[in-house]
C-alpha cells in the first residue's frame, strides 16, 4: 500500500498500475485491528466481481472479516504467497500486502466514493 491507494470505509484499498490494471488488498489499520492472520482465502484468476462484494475472506485469532471489491472487476492475479503464509500480511517489513490484482473498466462514478490515503487517514484518527 502507498501514498497513492485509494481506500475504502471498509478498510480495502485500491492502487492503479495503469492501462486498466489494479491492485487491491487491505490496508494496515484493518490488519492492525485484525490481529494475527492465520488463514486467506482468495478468489480464481478469471473470476469476476461487482463493485463492494465480497471476493476475499481473511480469518484472524479474533475474527474473521469478508473482504469487499472497491471498484468492479476481473481478477487477473492472486497473491500465492499471503495464501500459503497469511501470517505474512502481519510483518511489517513485507511488501508485497496485495490479495489480487485485477483489470476493470469501472467508470469514475464507480471511483466517487473511495478517498485519498492522506483522507482515510485522517478519517480513522
Amino acid at each position: 500500500m502507498n501514498e497513492n491507494s485509494l481506500c475504502t470505509k471498509t478498510h480495502e484499498y485500491v492502487l492503479e498500475l495503469g492501462n486498466g490494471k489494479y491492485e487491491t488488498g487491505i490496508t494496515d489499520y484493518a490488519i492492525g485491528q485484525l490481529g494475527d492472520i492465520v488463514f486467506i482465502e482468495l478468489p480464481e484468476v478469471g473470476s469476476e466481481f461487482v463493485k463492494n462484494e465480497v471476493f476475499a475472506t481473511v480469518e484472524s485469532v479474533k475474527a474473521a472479516s469478508e473482504i469487499y471489491m472497491p471498484v468492479s472487476g476481473k481478477i487477473t492475479e492472486i497473491n500465492e504467497e499471503v495464501v500459503n503464509s497469511p501470517e505474512l500480511l502481519n510483518d511489517d517489513g513485507y511488501e508485497n500486502k496485495w490479495l489480487i490484482k485485477f483489470d476493470s473498466d469501472a467508470d469514475q462514478l464507480e471511483f466517487a466514493d473511495l478517498m485519498d490515503y492522506s483522507d482515510y487517514k485522517e478519517e480513522l484518527e
